[in-house]
């Protein structure tokens, strides 16, 4: 065998001797996969460091320029600059950057913000923890919530204990239920109902816009009793504080107050086991008025188990840390609850949104 033949063995040029495992992986899409880790943290820095913010406010800037304004070494800033121009967070002509026009949009119509919270969210509390991702996996339990410092069972009362990231957490929650919530004042129907109990309601930011889009509404919110102060004073910064009741509670010990026309579940039935959210929604059941309606708002998954992509990805989060059970369910999983805690005439209404929201509707009989 000659030299020439060795290399043309050794180092195949053309595509029909690649290995045909990766023939139908484009180059990009695989890197993607084995180094999205790497391509998060180019996010991160950019926004930790202000580089979007600043190209907004000062216009296309030379890579010179950027290094001075973000007190960078020329390698470090060469670093991200690389990696955010290949993974088109940025344009570069040249030495010349630019924001993307898709960032800028963003700007221009107040989101990017709620993107930065979702990106420290994602930083500070999920990244350490989904480390454990198989582990959870073979346990079948949150093995990620041994690197949030704290002896609680669950994330959310531990995050008590480090008010940073307590912070952080309710920053995002707050961003990603404003990146839907709009869709759900705007297509769920309240107009006959007078009283609404928002369970797991956080900082009280869907119980504000619900109660701002209708007037005649009374919300009671239950939650942690660490999260109590935080939401009454949202409410009171909101001019609601007439309207709206925040009650220290534990979901799942204490008994739900009754006499409601309306329950709402908005991002917790993804945090729990299906046996778990069978048995909150049979609480859900009794607070209700005969006729009274319950709402669950959260992301779905599709009911054939391939997707959306983003509902795989984030039920990582649920596997690795948050409670011993949860994901991002498929719409029939929580229909199937729903149905064994007694409600009828179950309703979907998937929004139209790039997160995976819906919303999911059932009564209870007259």
């Amino acid at each position: 065998m000659t030299a020439d033949q060795v290399n043309e063995t050794q180092f195949p040029e053309t595509e029909s001797a690649l290995p045909d495992p990766l023939r139908s992986w484009s180059a990009d899409r695989l890197s993607m996969i084995l180094f999205g880790h790497a391509a998060f943290q180019y996010l991160n820095a950019a926004c930790e460091l202000g580089l979007f913010e600043l190209l907004a406010e000062k216009g296309p800037l030379t890579g010179t320029e950027i290094r001075t304004a973000l007190d960078l070494e020329e390698r470090a800033g060469d670093v991200l600059l690389l990696g955010c121009a290949a993974l088109g967070l940025i344009h570069r002509d040249g030495p010349v950057c630019r924001l993307t026009d898709e960032i800028g949009a963003l700007m221009e119509r107040g989101e990017w913000t709620h993107i930065v919270n979702t990106v420290a969210f994602e930083q500070h509390i999920v990244y350490e923890g989904q480390a454990d991702f198989t582990e959870s996996l073979r346990r079948d339990t949150n093995v990620g919530l041994r690197r949030i410092p704290g002896d609680e069972p669950g994330l959310y009362r531990r995050l008590a204990r480090n008010p940073h990231l307590e912070e952080v957490f309710y920053r995002y929650m707050r961003s990603w239920s404003q990146l839907a919530n709009a869709h759900l004042v705007r297509r769920l129907d309240l107009s006959h109902a007078r009283t609404l109990l928002d369970c797991g309601g956080g900082d009280a930011v869907n119980a504000i816009a619900l109660a701002e889009a209708n007037p005649h509404l009374r919300v009671t919110v239950l939650d942690i009793p660490a999260a109590v102060p935080m939401a009454e004073e949202s409410v009171r910064r909101a001019g609601l504080s007439d309207r709206i009741t925040v009650r220290g509670h534990d979901l799942f010990t204490d008994p739900f107050p009754t006499g409601f026309d309306c329950v709402l579940f908005a991002h917790q039935l993804v945090i729990w086991t299906p046996e778990e959210n069978t048995e909150l929604l049979r609480k859900a059941h009794t607070a209700l008025e005969p006729g009274g309606r319950v709402v669950v708002f959260n992301s779905m998954s599709d009911d054939t188990g391939d997707g959306p992509l983003i509902a795989a990805l984030d039920s990582v989060y649920f596997a690795c840390l948050p409670a011993e059970g949860g994901m991002i369910y498929p719409w029939s999983r929580h229909e199937a609850s729903l149905g064994a805690a007694g409600f009828v005439d179950l309703r979907r209404i998937p929004l139209p949104t790039w997160t995976p929201h819906g919303i999911l509707i059932g009564s209870k009989a007259l």
